[in-house]
């Protein structure tokens, strides 16, 4: 099953999609600026669609079994039940964990193609002052 959510997180607006097969949950989630429209989605699912499927299918998976824990006080149970209520996001903790771990392995790419290029680049600044050093000795 594949959800779409527009939620507003501070000052964006987040649309976070869902994949759910299998007893596991894929994430991924799009900023967007302002307000979507209805047709704004829907030309941004027409042009955007696919490879936002293809960045949730590439995501890591996360078990969406449903939690078996102790009886909740009926009290409690009301109070986080109003407190669902009014939160607009649908998301549920298995998609938070989802988007966290998506988050998480983006940032370590990231990480790692900024420490690749500093190398080159220290790279390149020694082989430029090589090249002069041996230039320098040429004219002596």
């Amino acid at each position: 099953m594949v959800t779409f959510s527009v939620y507003l997180d501070g000052s964006f607006w987040v649309g976070v999609l869902e994949i759910a097969e299998g007893g596991v949950l894929r994430v991924t989630r799009h900023t967007f600026g302002s307000e979507p429209t209805d047709p704004e989605l829907y030309v941004f699912l027409m042009r955007h669609g696919v490879p936002l499927l293809e960045q949730a299918s590439a995501a890591p998976a996360v078990p969406a079994g449903e939690r078996t824990g102790r009886r909740v006080n009926p009290k409690r149970a009301a109070k986080l039940a109003a407190r669902a209520a009014a939160r607009v996001s649908s998301r549920s903790t298995a998609a938070q964990e989802a988007m966290r771990l998506e988050l998480e392995s983006r940032k370590r790419e990231a990480a790692e193609g900024r420490r690749e290029r500093r190398r080159e680049l220290a790279e390149h600044k020694r082989e430029v002052a090589r090249r002069k050093r041996v230039e320098r000795r040429r004219d002596r």
